[in-house]
């Protein structure tokens, strides 16, 4: 996306957050640009998805300002493995991957000292939160090259799953919209079914190219 228009995007982001959260408004507008362009876009037109993840990015920026309960003690039974996983969670799924379960997962491998590091540098955990996604994208990609015929019957699968989905929204084009949306790569329709918001949006793209077409 353009500077320019990530700055538009900004300006507009920090004009809706700073009307509910005038204190923290410079820092959530700046975690939610991390996202990707189009979710962006989508946001500043759905009141709903913009709130859940202001909530999400608010509970994050909680997590990050008070690392003092966090590395109070090391050995303290606060500092469970239970309690790490939740508040890594929470931040992980700011990115909206589609993925957070499992990049959390990859990361609560690593030594506590490592996880409590992360908990308190954005800048890390959005590096690893990114080799991440590319670990996944590449076992996504071996997945899919073991067999072609298994390849077949994913992509019925994903269809059936698919069209149960998009019928809901839209039960006059859901065959052609289903199909549309079966073109794009298996790891990125695994999103689309795990993800409501991504699928909407992808719906809603296939709409505005079936009108153009029509």
């Amino acid at each position: 996306m353009e500077e320019e228009d990530l700055e538009t995007l900004g300006e507009q982001l920090y004009s809706l957050i700073s009307s509910k959260h005038k204190e923290d408004a410079g820092k959530l507008t700046g975690m939610l640009l991390e996202l990707p362009g189009p979710v962006l876009t989508q946001m500043l037109q759905d009141d709903a998805m913009l709130t859940a993840a202001v909530e999400k990015a608010l509970r994050a920026l909680q997590v990050a300002q008070e690392p003092s309960q966090v590395c109070k003690d090391e050995d303290d039974v606060s500092v469970s493995s239970d309690s790490l996983g939740e508040q890594l969670f929470e931040l992980v799924d700011v990115y909206n991957t589609g993925h957070s379960q499992k990049i959390t997962g990859m990361l609560l491998e690593q030594h506590k000292d490592a996880i409590l590091k992360l908990l308190t540098d954005p800048s890390l955990l959005e590096e690893q939160v990114h080799l991440a996604m590319k670990t996944l994208k590449e076992q996504n990609m071996e997945e899919t090259d073991v067999s072609d015929t298994s390849e077949l019957d994913d992509t019925e699968s994903f269809g059936e799953k698919l069209f149960s989905l998009v019928v809901e929204m839209d039960p006059l084009h859901a065959n052609d919209i289903t199909g549309m949306l079966l073109e794009m790569d298996p790891a990125t329709l695994q999103q689309l079914l795990s993800d409501h918001t991504m699928l909407q949006i992808a719906v809603q793209k296939a709409q505005a190219a079936l009108d153009t077409l029509n």
